[in-house]
């Protein structure tokens, strides 16, 4: 979403490893499960996809999002707690980090692309529009 221009200017979340990335989007990074701004919502991380998907189920209200939870038998009872860097020992995150510095790498290398990329089409739309006189 980001990377399509869609959470400019909007407060979002995505994984831990990559929410300073959110804002080269023009995103505002929140370090959340879920984060709801206005009509976008964004969720981090693989297991905070299911409370995503439950807070989009409360659009049809919440009994129903209640019913998909307990269809799916979401009741999560964590072996560890360790599942943010919030709950994770400093060690324990920094030796993932670690571990995962070549991917967040290219991964911000791609971001960084993209931001470059939406900042092009951003000065082109406004040539556009001092062209037309300010309409579209």
């Amino acid at each position: 979403m980001a990377a399509a221009g869609l959470l400019a200017g909007y407060r979002a979340t995505c994984h831990w490893s990559s929410i300073d990335q959110l804002s080269l989007l023009g995103a505002v990074p929140v370090s959340e499960r879920v984060v709801r701004d206005r009509d976008r919502i964004t969720g981090a991380g693989v297991t905070s996809g299911i409370d995503f998907a439950l807070t989009v189920a409360e659009i049809l209200g919440a009994e129903v999002a209640q019913e998909i939870q307990l269809q799916m038998e979401y009741d999560p009872e964590p072996r560890y707690q360790a599942g943010s860097p919030r709950s994770a020992s400093p060690a324990l995150v920094n030796r993932t980090r670690d571990k995962m510095r070549p991917l967040i790498a290219r991964r911000r290398a791609m971001t960084e692309r993209v931001a470059r990329r939406l900042a092009k089409l951003s000065d082109t739309k406004r040539a556009y529009l001092e062209l037309r006189g300010g309409k579209e």
